[in-house]
This record gives structure tokens, C-alpha cells and sequence, in this order.
């Protein structure tokens, strides 16, 4: 393709066929003002399958024969920024309610399910199973497990295989660092892989959550954190009744730092904390149990 080529910007029908598709396909909302990145994203898989403009790729896209290049189109247009333990206030909470609340039903045979939804590379789910297993350390023992997805096929791919270049390790404290990741060399760079501690506890899957959920079990915790800021009002209001159906009674919904439910008790839930949420009414119609210590 010559450089002439990839310079060329998208033009107006071609934009607004593609922000719409990818609304339909993952309600992301894609901004007019933001026309410069999406092109500039976009311009690699005009390269790839050999196109000459964006003309021709929105009409591929949007065909029959495109179903395939719209998870690579779906992928290109999402950012997957993430660290470990961020917005550490929630692992704060979370390792609270494992202590007294999941690792009693543990230990008395029941299950517990921690959904990690929107796991883009893998960072939180492993920061939660870090939190876990330094509360108790042969948690894999039990019946639990943490449920990390993402609608990007290539970060799902990443997260499988948890090895991470050393400036994305940052937020790991030393400890937990030496303790859970393997230091290897590649080309005088320090990779750190993450144990089998740590990945025989989670299960990495592509979701869409405008699709279908397959889980049949209710969750005891859901970390769906930055991740309907790309969504309209409209489409994150049709998904926090979904969450609320697949959260258990006792259960807590954790929200990225931006992100908020606008009005929760519709939605049948309660506001615990910044960007915390439980449900309005555990199973007995009380109020939701949080043991405190």
C-alpha cells in the first residue's frame, strides 16, 4: 500500500457506517472529534487485507464476508490500558469480603465466582488472584474461580499467556512480584511470567457483554471497571440489570473510577463506597450482609 494511500483520511459515510456497526456489535460509541485515532487505528487493517481506502473497508465490514474483520476491527477501536491493582480501594474491599464472608462459605462447601468482565491483559484478574491466595494460600483446594473476559480476542490471547515486559509489573508490589512471577531474560529485557498459583484459579474467555452470557452460576463479586465508559446511557442502562440478575444477594459490583450507576435503585442496587455497589436486598429481603471484622 503506498504511503499516499495510508494518508488518506475517512470520509463522512464511511465513518458513520463504522461507528454505527460498532455500536451494534459492542455499543461503543465512536465520537466524531475522534475521527483522527479511529482512522489512525483502522489504517493497519486497511494494510492487511489490502484495501486502497476506507470506502472499501466500511463496505467490506459491513457485508457479509466481514463478519471475521469486525472482531479485528472491534479489537483495533478498543484502548487496553490497564495495571495491576488498580484503584487499589477496591482490592482493599475485596480482600476484606474474602476474609469474612467467601472464605467461610469456602471452607463450608460451597462455591464462589469472581468475574473479572472486561479483563483486558490479564492484570486484574491476577491482582485478584494475588489477593486471594495471600488470604489463604491453598484456595485453588476449594471450589473457586475467577471468570476473566474480554470482547478482544488478541488481549484474551495475551492474558493466556501472562508474561509481562518488566514497565507493566509496576504496580506489583516486591514481594508479591518474587513470590507469584517468574524473572526471565529475553534479549536483555526482564519478562515476568506469572505462575501456576495463580492461572489454575483463573479461566481467560471472549465475551461480548452486549452477547449472551454463558455463566449458569451467580457471581459473588464482578469487576466491570472502565469498560461502560465507552457505552451510551442507554446501553449501560440495559446492562446493569443484567449484572444485578448474575450478582448474588450478598454479592458487590466494583465500577472504574469514572464510571457510576446514575440512578441504583432502579437498577436494584446500592451505592457501598466510591464506585461500589451491592445489591438493594440480600435473599431474605434484608439488607446485604457485609461482615465486618
Amino acid at each position: 500500500m503506498s504511503k499516499a494511500a495510508l494518508e488518506m483520511t475517512i470520509d463522512t459515510d464511511s465513518f458513520n457506517a463504522i461507528a454505527e456497526l460498532a455500536y451494534r456489535e459492542s455499543g461503543l460509541q465512536l465520537a466524531a472529534e475522534k475521527t483522527s485515532m479511529i482512522q489512525s487505528r483502522l489504517r493497519h487493517r486497511l494494510r492487511a487485507l489490502g484495501l486502497q481506502d476506507f470506502a472499501n473497508y466500511s463496505a467490506f465490514v459491513c457485508s457479509d464476508d466481514g463478519r471475521d474483520e469486525r472482531r479485528h476491527m472491534i479489537s483495533a477501536l478498543t484502548t487496553n490500558v490497564s495495571h495491576f491493582f488498580r484503584e487499589k480501594h477496591h482490592f482493599d474491599v475485596l480482600k476484606k469480603q474474602f476474609e469474612t464472608v467467601l472464605l467461610p462459605k469456602l471452607k463450608a462447601g460451597g462455591r464462589v465466582r469472581i468475574w473479572s468482565a472486561g479483563c483486558s491483559n490479564g492484570q486484574e484478574a491476577l491482582s485478584i488472584a494475588m489477593v486471594l491466595l495471600e488470604v489463604a494460600p491453598d484456595v485453588a483446594k476449594l471450589d473457586l474461580r475467577i471468570l476473566a473476559t474480554d470482547i478482544d480476542p488478541e488481549v484474551v490471547n495475551f492474558a493466556k499467556q501472562s508474561s509481562y515486559h518488566e514497565r507493566l509489573v509496576g504496580g506489583i508490589p516486591p514481594e508479591l512480584l518474587h513470590k507469584y512471577f517468574q524473572c526471565v531474560k529475553q534479549n536483555d529485557e526482564k519478562i515476568y511470567q506469572a505462575g501456576g498459583q495463580l492461572l489454575k484459579i483463573i479461566s481467560f474467555r471472549e465475551l461480548n457483554l452486549l452477547a449472551k452470557w454463558p455463566m449458569q452460576q451467580k457471581m459473588d463479586v464482578i469487576f466491570c471497571r472502565n469498560v461502560v465508559i465507552y457505552f451510551d446511557l442507554d446501553t449501560q442502562n440495559r446492562l446493569w440489570p443484567r449484572f444485578r440478575d448474575v450478582l448474588s444477594p450478598n454479592g458487590i459490583l466494583f465500577l472504574g473510577h469514572s464510571e457510576r450507576i446514575s440512578d441504583p435503585a432502579t437498577f436494584g442496587f446500592i451505592s457501598d463506597g466510591p464506585t461500589t455497589y451491592l445489591p438493594s436486598t440480600a435473599s431474605d429481603g434484608s439488607s446485604p450482609l457485609r461482615k465486618e471484622n
